[in-house]
Order: structure tokens, then C-alpha cells, then sequence
């Protein structure tokens, strides 16, 4: 799990890098929770999810935004958020230049970010979307979603209700040749407190279902991680 600096809009940026051992791997990007209220790389969603990356085969990058941990810059209300995510993306690229596909996942406020990627970044064919705020940040630039991935979302989550978001994926599944799957992890809150674990089996069956069941490749023993 290499440390690894690279340079973005308002300066260093501080990741972690998984290199496949595989000529062409896919690659992905993982994205934290909102900079504001304790989001960062070692979030346990975003951590578990790097792996879930890295055992399909995947040269994998989470990183800090700017002004998070040993990243450089100050909080810029997802504007910079989102330039940030475009240079991780084409650091990754750069050193991978041989990729065949590349995703995106994002965790509450990162997956705002992540989905805005999305639409500016053509070479996106998945991606993964935990507890969208929908009612809280606006994604009608949704229209229409260009690529197809999974929303999961906690069915007692306050922060972004279920209710308040259904009608944005509801919206989305009804575009012909995209298709939007959604999941349901029952007494998950919006942080998944005490339900990462099944937050990660969804996950990690979406992408077996998408990847056509690759072979799962050994990474190092996960750690618990906590944090925001």
C-alpha cells in the first residue's frame, strides 16, 4: 500500500496506491466523506472499498483532498473537491497508461464529487455511489448519467433519507442502456456504523456481477480502520 504524493490544483496531494500486477489493469479511484466533518482516506467505507478494488484486479488510489491530512490547499466547497479528483485521476492514468476501463467510487460528499467526474470524464464506465446526499447537494447534472453503477444507501440514514433520494435513482433507471442498480442495507445509518461489512458484500457482488466473477487476488490483511 504505497504512500504516494502527487500534484494537484492547490498543491501536494497524499494517497495510497495499489498497483495491479496485471499488464492493463482497470483502474479506480476512491473518494471520501465531506473534509468538514472528519472525511478522509482512511475512512472505513473508503478504506474497505480500495481493497474490495485491489482483489478484483484493480490498480486502486484513495487519497486525502485538499487541506485533509499531509494534503496541501484549504476546503473549497466541491469546486476544488472536483479538480482535485481529476488530477488523481489523470495521475493514475499517467502511470497506467495501458488501463482498459477505469471507475469511481465515492462516499457521501465524495460520491458529489465522484459523479461529477463522472460526467466530464468519458472514460468512466462504472461506478459506485454510497449514500448520496441527493437532498442535500444538487445532482440534476444527472441528466443523463452516462455510465452505469450501483447507489447503496443505509435504510435509516438521517442525513440523506432514503425517501429524499429514491426519486433521483428512480429518475436515472428509466434511461435506455444504463443501468442503475440500487441496494438496500438494512439499520445502516449514513455512516454505516456497524454495517460496513455488509456495505462491502453489495459492493463487492455488484462488481463480480459487472466483471464477470474475476478471480479474487491476495492484498494485504486488512486493518480495522476508523475514521471519518
Amino acid at each position: 500500500m504505497p504512500e504516494v504524493i502527487f500534484t494537484g490544483p492547490a498543491g501536494r496531494l497524499e494517497g495510497r496506491f495499489h498497483p495491479s500486477k496485471q499488464r492493463g489493469a482497470p483502474i479506480a479511484v476512491i473518494l471520501h466523506p465531506h473534509p468538514q466533518f472528519g472525511g478522509t482516506m482512511n475512512n472505513q467505507i473508503v478504506y474497505n472499498m480500495y481493497y474490495t478494488f485491489a482483489e478484483r484486479g484493480f490498480s486502486v488510489l484513495r487519497f486525502n483532498f485538499r487541506g485533509v491530512g499531509r494534503s496541501q490547499g484549504s476546503f473549497d466547497h466541491g469546486a476544488g473537491e472536483l479538480s482535485d479528483s481529476a488530477s488523481a485521476l489523470d495521475w493514475v492514468q499517467s502511470i497506467n497508461p495501458e488501463a482498459r476501463a477505469c471507475w469511481i467510487a465515492g462516499v457521501s460528499f465524495g460520491s458529489w464529487i465522484g459523479m461529477q467526474l463522472l460526467m466530464r470524464r468519458p472514460e468512466i464506465e462504472g461506478f459506485i455511489s454510497i449514500a448520496p446526499p441527493a437532498n442535500r447537494f444538487d445532482f440534476t447534472f444527472l441528466a443523463p448519467c452516462p455510465s452505469s453503477g450501483l447507489f447503496v444507501h443505509g435504510d435509516v440514514d438521517r442525513v440523506a433519507p432514503l425517501k429524499e433520494v429514491m426519486p433521483l435513482i428512480e429518475k436515472l433507471k428509466t434511461q435506455k442502456g444504463i443501468a442503475i442498480e440500487h441496494a438496500v442495507v438494512p439499520g445502516a445509518n449514513h455512516f454505516f456504523e456497524n454495517r460496513v461489512d455488509e456495505l462491502i458484500v453489495e459492493v463487492g457482488a455488484y462488481l463480480d456481477r459487472r466483471l464477470d466473477n474475476p478471480p479474487l487476488l491476495p492484498t494485504p490483511a486488512r486493518a480495522v480502520k476508523a475514521g471519518g
